[in-house]
């Protein structure tokens, strides 16, 4: 099954190939006209006017202690997530700013996940909270 993104429409199909879209694109065919040429008006069309709750990708710098902004506001709102379905997580204060409570929540996530439990946000643990994340919230499912 694949995924296809045009602008603000999602369109669930497979086995589409290349070649007679590019011929249909050269004539002045919407994406949504070339699928249905290929599946007919038969098919499942998603549009949404915003997507939100997106994991964004790695802020290229450890978080930790004294760290602010959005970044570290994300990984606090996604904390606080999966400690919703992981109960040993301690919630934290969804603030921006990175403090002592954010460190131990960052700390046991690692601990829990078998990561090295240094209580700061490095590259493996962004990705395992980003997965883990998706996991529990269930954002990458089609419902």
């Amino acid at each position: 099954m694949i995924l296809l993104a045009f602008s603000c429409l999602y369109v669930v199909t497979s086995g589409m190939t290349q070649w007679g879209s590019k011929y249909l694109g050269d004539q002045g065919y919407t994406a949504i006209e070339i699928l249905r040429n290929f599946y007919g008006d038969n098919m499942y069309i998603n549009t949404a006017e915003e997507i939100s709750g997106i994991p964004a990708s790695w802020p290229g710098a450890p978080l930790d202690i004294g760290s602010s902004g959005n970044k570290v506001r994300q990984i606090q709102e996604q904390l606080n997530a999966i400690a919703d379905s992981y109960p040993a997580l301690p919630e934290v204060t969804v603030d921006g700013i990175y403090g002592e409570d954010t460190q131990k929540a960052v700390r046991e996530f690692q601990r829990v996940f078998h990561l090295p439990a240094t209580g700061v946000v490095d590259y493996p643990t962004w990705y395992e909270i980003q997965e883990i994340f998706v996991a529990v919230s269930r954002i990458a499912e089609l419902v």
